[in-house]
């Protein structure tokens, strides 16, 4: 079995090592790294998965998953330069970190694999796009949508399209999060109790999430279906486009992608 090691089990590092887990591996076959000790003995305690340092990682790993923090890369890229092996493969799940940053950084064909996963990780349901570097084979990017699609569906994409990415559904949870928690305040200044507005705008959401996963029609089509010509719908749906929700929408996922280009080009060198 494929020996994997996780470095930095945050939110998104935990929930990779519950679904590799929930799909059958061995906890003997993982392994995770974390600053906080409490968090080690948290981690170790509810998965039986043992926590290691970084030199620990590399040398009995034959996947490196990389899940830090944009921010906390290069610290971690001098410890792994030295003694990363170039037949290890390494996967990173950093937003706007791009494969020539680690392929500069680390052993001469080293291979890699950028991963633009979400948070709906933590309950099996990610939305994961990946992308191989220069050095990356067919069987280094089957193993890795292998890994991912333990957690949720995996798509593959050139990674010049990564950014645009990380803003749609990278980020795309909190626009639906954002939605929701405008709907239920609406719900409250209708008159409703928070507690009953969120029941009726929770449901609903799962319910339209579900119809345009597994219906297998388009977003317009569901939509007209629900918009009868003088009704109600029809209404709310010509002040949304009065207050220019659409456009706002658009311009706020460019920023977005423009951000995660940003977080790239703060590792380059001249």
């Amino acid at each position: 079995m494929t020996t994997i090691a996780v470095l930095g089990a945050g939110k998104i590092g935990e929930a990779l090592l519950s679904g590799l887990l929930k799909a059958g591996r061995s906890p003997d076959d993982l392994m995770f790294t974390e600053r906080y000790p409490e968090r080690c003995a948290e981690l170790t305690k509810r998965y039986g998965v043992r926590s290691v340092d970084v030199p620990a990682a590399v040398k009995a790993a034959d996947v490196l998953v990389v899940a830090v923090k944009p921010q906390d890369i290069e610290p971690l890229l001098d410890e792994l330069a030295p003694r990363v092996e170039p037949d290890t493969l390494v996967v990173s799940l950093c937003a706007g970190l791009p494969t020539k940053l680690f392929e500069r950084r680390l052993p001469e064909g080293t291979p890699v694999v950028r991963v633009m996963p979400n948070t709906p990780m933590v309950i099996g349901e990610a939305m994961s796009a990946v992308s191989g570097g220069r050095h990356a084979e067919p069987h280094h990017l089957a193993l890795v949508e292998e890994l991912l699609g333990s957690v949720g569906r995996v798509v593959r994409v050139p990674e010049s399209q990564q950014d645009a990415v990380t803003a749609l559904s990278g980020s795309g949870p909190a626009y639906f999060f954002y939605l929701v928690e405008a709907m239920i305040d609406a719900g409250i200044l209708l008159g409703i109790p928070r507690a009953v507005a969120a029941d009726l705008i929770i449901q609903s959401a799962v319910g339209a999430a579900t119809m345009l996963r597994d219906g297998g029609v388009h977003p317009v089509t569901l939509r007209e279906a629900v918009t009868s010509p003088a009704g109600t719908t029809i209404m709310a749906i010509r002040e949304l486009e009065r207050h220019g929700v659409r456009a706002a929408l658009i311009e706020a996922i460019e920023a977005a992608r423009d951000r995660s280009a940003e977080l790239g080009r703060a590792h380059e060198v001249d």
